[in-house]
């Protein structure tokens, strides 16, 4: 079921692969209906929607957020919201009944996922971080995301990525401020 379509030229992967190799061979032995899109280095959501062909909305946005459970106790989550919209750390903090929510620093970030900032995938390979989805982003028949790769994405249908990935869903985005949806101030 496994679709390729390059989609520009591509220049030198600067990632090991792995995240890549273990994304790819999940999807294929889960017998997931995905493509993989290669296309110029971009890790903006709203540019690499673009280049991919997509609304924004599409896009699986992740985000790795440090919470505060107790004084003692933290927990890391990959949220993943609709890439037109952003994260909102209060209904996160809800859901988990957490003190404090934070975004967690890049390197602990590129730790957990083995990705850098931009090619992060919406699955969490580890017991060390939960995975929590924006419900709005499993309203579409397929999501697009970076591959652990600034010039590699795939497009999975949604009922695929729910069944391999196995998040929790719960609705933690909100619509980005009118400023960055437009470049203008909204006066």
């Amino acid at each position: 079921m496994h679709e390729e379509l390059r989609l520009a030229p591509t220049g030198t992967d600067g990632t090991d692969g792995t995240v890549e190799q273990r994304l790819i061979a999940l999807l294929d032995e889960g017998g997931a209906d995905y493509r993989s899109l290669d296309h110029r280095p971009e890790g903006r959501t709203t540019e690499v929607s673009a280049l991919r062909g997509h609304p924004a909305g599409q896009a699986a946005k992740c985000i790795v957020v440090r919470l505060k459970i107790t004084k003692k106790e933290s927990r890391y989550v990959l949220a993943v919201v609709p890439g037109d919209q952003r994260l909102n750390l209060d209904r996160l903090k809800e859901q988990y009944q957490a003190r404090h929510a934070m975004f967690a620093d890049a390197a602990t970030a590129e730790r957990l996922t083995g990705s850098a900032s931009g090619t992060i995938v919406p699955f969490a390979f580890g017991p060390e971080l939960d995975l929590i989805v924006d419900l709005g982003l499993l309203e579409h028949e397929k999501i697009f995301f970076n591959a652990g790769s600034l010039e590699r994405s795939v497009g999975l249908r949604t009922a695929d990525y729910v069944r391999l990935a196995q998040p929790s869903v719960h609705a933690i985005a909100e619509p980005e401020p009118e400023v960055h949806r437009t470049g203008e101030p909204p006066w």
